[in-house]
This record gives C-alpha cells, structure tokens and sequence, in this order.
C-alpha cells in the first residue's frame, strides 16, 4: 500500500559513477523505485575526481543529483533542502560522514536515517574504534538505521552501538535492465566481482580449480585489480572491467554463474549482495557459497545451489539437465520478482520512515519528551525480520 508522496534527502557516496563501488546501483534502483511512488529525491555527493572521470549512467539517472566541493559547501548549499525534508538518508563510506550525519541531526526536522550498505565492515572497524563514516554517538542520533545485513547484526546495532531502530534494507535489481535474454550460451560458469584477498580462495576452489580440472569447461572471470601472481588456466576468460550496462549481458552468456561473499559477509550472516539479485533478475542459475539467512532469501536446491567445494560445483555444471538447469533460474527470477525488487525495497523504506516517525513524534511529545526510550523501541525490530 502506498503512503503519502515523500521529500526525500540522500546524502549518498556515489550515484553517477560505479567505479570501485557497489552504492551507485543500489542507489540508483532504489530512487528510481522511489519516484514511482511519487517521492521527490535529491542526491547529494561529494564531487571527487575519480567517480567525475568514471561516470557510466550520466543521462539516465533517477531523482536530482547535486555536488558539492566539501562539509562547508553542503551545509551552505543545501541547509534548506535538509530542513525541510520528510527524510534526510546518510549513507555510508561518505567523505567525513561522521560529521555529515551530526550535521543532519542537527539541521533536520524529519525522520533522519543512516543507510549502511557496508554493515559488516561498519561493525568491524566500530569494534576497533576506528570507524572513518560513523561512531557510536552518531549511530545513536539517527532515528533509524537501515542495515545491508539483517540478522544478529541488528541486535548488535541496538544493544551495543544504541541505534534507535535497526532494519535490514538489502539491496536490489532493477528487472527494467536485468531480465533473461535469449542468446547462444558462451560460458559454462562465469563469476564477476573485484579481487579482494578474503574472497580469492573461495573464487579458485569454486571456479579455478573445477577450471583445470575440465579442459572442456568455459568459464570467464570478470572484475578489476586481480594481481598478476592469479594463476589463470588457458579456458578461463577475463574480462577487466564491466560496467553496469554489461552485467545483464554478462549474465545471459553463462549456463551457471558463481556467487560469492566477502568473509565478513559470511561471518556475519544474512549479507545478500546485488551480483545476487542481478543475476536471480536475469533468470541465471546460481552456484553460491554458503551462509547464514541465505535460505530466507532462495530455497536451496530449488532457486539457488549451494557449493562447499570445487567438485561439487562442477558436478552441479556439468551433470545437472538442462531443463532442470532453467527451472533453478527461472524459480529464482520468480522469487526474486516476488520479494526483492526495488519496489519491495521502497515499501519497507516507507513502512520503516511511518513507524520511524511515529516515535520521533512521540519522543518529542510533551509526555514522552527527552530520550527515553521503553524497553520495546531499545529492542524495534520487525517482526517479519527477526532472526529464523
């Protein structure tokens, strides 16, 4: 059901370039369901050169985006624009965040909200004190938080850290750019992601080695910054770079397509990343590593593989039928269309800003002024979202 048209506030790291980063798609999904809705977005970002030399949507991006040069800039410019919105959204990794956020308390007089679209690693450097985008007092100020990872997380976000109201709000697909296309096959399995060393063992059991184990086998690799010491056997393609308008394509080559999560990730639970929704959009079957609250997302055997080893991801590419091949992935494009599309996304985005400002104006009321909070609001999570 939809509410009331919003004005909406996003001080965001990047919307006009995805290099090096995965905010700009989540982003751009997400506003552009937005304002099917009815809200009204304004972007803010930080104007630095490497994402001004590296734009890859520049005439298709969703709500109105504003730069600004630094925290001076922001704050002359767009006082306004942040007073009087229904929201005010701070994201995550954004330059001098900390003081953007407190800035935002201070000046809103809506709902104000923290996105961490990189919870894991939030919590790890919040647990060594050095957090670069967010400490424990602004975490506390927030009125909601909006959490990459549901799960324990959001009981660690609340009973440690004091955030009001911590609710998961994954990321998503557009199925407007990602959807199945009928094209000739080129690759038996296929992954894309940038090199990072927490996640390069699991990509060499799971694809390099099922790779030099079938000669026959095409696989390809996609993403920026692997070290020339990787080791590539002559029937794994690489591909440097794609930019969001390849990935559909990209996943439409492949029979299979590998799934795989960072450590922190893992370690944490219930860390969906976009490469799973985009290729779940696509109708691609998936082969994932395993963790936990990824059955609450896809059933195991039915709209996604699970693969603890190289033998057997390669027993699920190279003996499984085709047919049964394509009812995996079109099982998870339907569930993927039933309840993670970007639409999804922003109806949880307003149930959480009603229920956000609700208690805001309870807070400030003359009967439950100050910041008391019941046992109830310290412990707010949904219901539909609690741990299963």
């Amino acid at each position: 059901m939809k509410g009331a048209p919003l004005d909406i506030v996003v001080i965001g790291l990047s919307l006009r370039s995805a290099w090096g980063n995965g905010h700009a798609t989540t982003y751009r999904a997400l506003l552009g369901a937005l304002e099917a809705r009815g809200d009204r977005v304004l972007f803010l970002e930080r104007d630095v050169p490497w994402y001004a030399q590296n734009q890859d949507a520049a005439d298709e991006l969703p709500g109105r985006l504003s730069l600004y040069a630094d925290l001076d800039a922001l704050q002359d410019r767009h006082a306004d624009d942040v007073a009087n919105a229904d929201l005010v959204i701070v994201g995550s990794y954004v330059p001098q965040g900390t003081e953007v956020g407190r800035w935002a308390q201070r000046a809103a007089r809506g709902v104000v909200a923290f996105y961490d679209i990189d919870t894991p690693v939030t919590l790890a450097a919040l647990a060594q004190g050095r957090c670069a985008y967010v400490d424990t007092e602004a975490i506390a100020g927030y009125d909601l938080y909006l959490s990459f990872s549901g799960g324990p997380a959001l009981d660690t976000l609340q009973q440690r850290y004091g955030a009001r109201m911590a609710v998961p709000l994954y990321c998503s697909a557009d199925p407007e750019r990602y959807f199945p296309e009928e094209r000739e096959v080129e690759y038996d399995l296929g992954y894309m992601g940038t090199y990072s060393d927490d996640r390069q063992p699991v990509l060499d059991r799971l694809l390099l080695q099922p790779a030099r184990t079938w000669d026959e086998g095409r696989f390809v690799v996609a993403g920026p910054q692997y070290p020339d010491t990787v080791q590539w056997s002559r029937n794994v393609e690489r591909i440097e770079h794609l930019p969001p308008s390849g990935h559909r394509g990209f996943y439409n080559l492949q029979r299979f397509t590998l799934n795989l999560t960072r450590a922190d990730m893992v370690a944490m639970g219930h860390s969906p990343s976009v490469r799973l929704f985009e290729a779940a959009a696509c109708g691609t079957p998936i082969v994932s590593d395993p963790w936990a609250g990824l059955d609450a997302l896809f059933a195991p055997g039915k709209e996604i593989l699970i693969a603890q080893s190289g033998a057997q991801a390669l027993h699920w590419v190279q003996g499984m039928p085709d047919a049964m091949r394509r009812r995996i992935g079109l099982a998870a494009r339907t569930r993927f269309l039933a309840e993670h599309t970007p639409a999804h996304r922003a109806q949880s985005l307003h149930t959480y800003f009603e229920r956000a400002a609700a208690r805001r104006s309870r807070a400030t009321s003359p009967r439950l002024s100050g910041n008391r909070r019941t046992s109830h609001e310290q412990a707010f999570v949904p219901s539909d979202h609690r741990p299963q």
